[in-house]
């Protein structure tokens, strides 16, 4: 038990994991998850957060915004060299996913939506930006493009 905590009384372990009774256990509650926490963990639910929503930027007709997308694309690409390489893996497919139905949602110009910038930073840019192998058959690629179903990454043990 560390300092400043009180040892439990009949009424602080409520049995089945119910709700802590004070202000203070939630505290300490909080403050021993956060302890746990890895950044690497966080980045990777924000990329995974990323992705879904800019696949359903992309793949919803009511909801398509290919300026969100393509921003989405970019910050999903500055942050997969941050993740663990197993998790890294799965989201550089997502990506690559991501940005062929970026391009075939614009027209096959993957960075019209792009700042200007000729360096190949767009959606399309990079190792992943290779359209011409799967530019007819879209059917073919797993979520994100199959509807609103959500990514998520395989979690780790």
């Amino acid at each position: 038990m560390g300092a400043g905590q009180t040892p439990p009384g009949p009424g602080d372990a409520p049995p089945g994991g119910e709700a802590p009774q004070s202000e203070e256990e939630l505290r300490a509650r909080l403050e021993e998850e956060m302890r746990k926490v890895r950044i690497q963990d966080l980045v990777l639910q924000s990329v995974a957060s990323l992705v879904n929503l800019t696949a359903r930027r992309i793949a919803k007709e009511d909801e398509r915004d290919l300026e969100q997308a393509r921003i989405g694309i970019e910050a999903v690409r500055g942050l997969v060299d941050l993740l663990d390489p197993e998790p890294q893996k799965q989201v550089r497919e997502a990506l690559s996913e991501l940005q062929m139905l970026y391009a075939q949602a614009s027209g096959g110009a993957p960075e019209a939506g792009a700042a200007g910038e000729s360096g190949g930073a767009g959606p399309g840019g990079g190792a992943a930006g290779d359209q011409s192998p799967a530019s007819g058959s879209p059917q073919s690629q797993p979520a994100p493009s199959q509807g609103p179903g959500l990514w998520t990454p395989h979690q780790r043990d």
